[in-house]
């Protein structure tokens, strides 16, 4: 397109100011209102009934559940996005393109049809299920599968954040390094991560958010049990379903102030990010 032609598109007098009513209806709509809606609903009876509805045992133990598969399931995945990214942008080797593929995998596979999937290798019918019972060890309807369930799904973030940008970077600073005398943990830690560590940073931040919201996978493998094995999400689905209603909304104002902070997390980071801002 020419550049009188680009000059041309949304200059009209009607075209911009309609648009920009479409966009902003449609994310008050679709964002602004929902996320007012659950706000509204868990003050509805007062500040009083809202602490309450949070200090319940079930939904304490929820939070606490999730913050604790966060801290567990964020710097694993963050490793694996580093080595992942680092192999894929820096190394040449048979069976790259594959590497690649399996690390976008998770975004390819609902969440629910991967918890599927760890019940028949971790479950007691499947593949290593009666061994790990011989041993006494528990997975599937614990903590072990709710992590397990959480890195699968964010397992891309992070490397998909970081990859493009040491692609970008190629390796000349890392072969300076490497010819100067430093090893390869030494070359990654002064040379390759200062270099992507706001993609890094902004991975990491994605990485947490998803793992506490997550929904489906969770819900197939921890078997949803009151008290021990619900999280966040799936103890408001719960309360729902018990028309605790305002307990519901109360416990989801925790979710959506994740959601904000995620969103203030981002915006900071990209705003520091010169190759962002730039």
């Amino acid at each position: 397109m020419s550049a009188k032609g680009r000059s041309r598109v949304g200059d009209g007098p009607v075209f911009r100011p309609v648009l920009l009513t479409l966009v902003m209806l449609g994310a008050a709509l679709l964002i602004v209102g929902p996320l007012a809606i659950i706000f509204v609903e868990a003050f509805k009876a007062g500040l009083g009934v809202y602490l309450s509805n949070l200090a319940a045992p079930d939904t304490v133990h929820a939070i606490g559940l999730t913050v604790l598969t966060a801290l567990v399931a964020v710097p694993v995945n963050v490793a694996f996005g580093i080595a992942a990214a680092w192999a894929i942008a820096k190394f040449e080797f048979p069976g790259k393109g594959l590497l690649t593929a399996l690390v976008e995998l998770p975004f390819s596979i609902s969440p629910i049809v991967a918890g599927v999937a760890y019940l028949f290798v971790y479950g007691a019918q499947g593949w290593f299920g009666p061994t790990l019972d011989a041993l006494g060890i528990k997975v599937m309807f614990a903590y072990p599968a709710i992590v397990l369930a959480s890195l699968f799904v964010t397992a891309p973030f992070v490397a998909r954040e970081i990859l493009p940008v040491m692609q970008q970077q190629g390796s000349d600073e890392e072969e300076a390094a490497l010819s100067l005398g430093a090893s390869g943990w030494r070359t990654l830690w002064s040379v390759t991560l200062p270099n992507v560590r706001w993609a890094l940073l902004y991975g990491a931040v994605l990485t947490n958010a998803r793992v506490m919201g997550e929904f489906g996978a969770v819900s197939v493998v921890s078997g949803s049990i009151r008290g021990v094995t619900n999280t966040l999400p799936l103890q408001i689905e719960l309360l729902y379903q018990d028309y605790n209603a305002a307990g519901a909304f109360a416990a989801a104002t925790v979710l959506a102030g994740i959601a904000l902070l995620t969103i203030v997390a981002k915006l900071i980071v990209e705003r520091m990010d010169p190759d962002r801002t730039g």
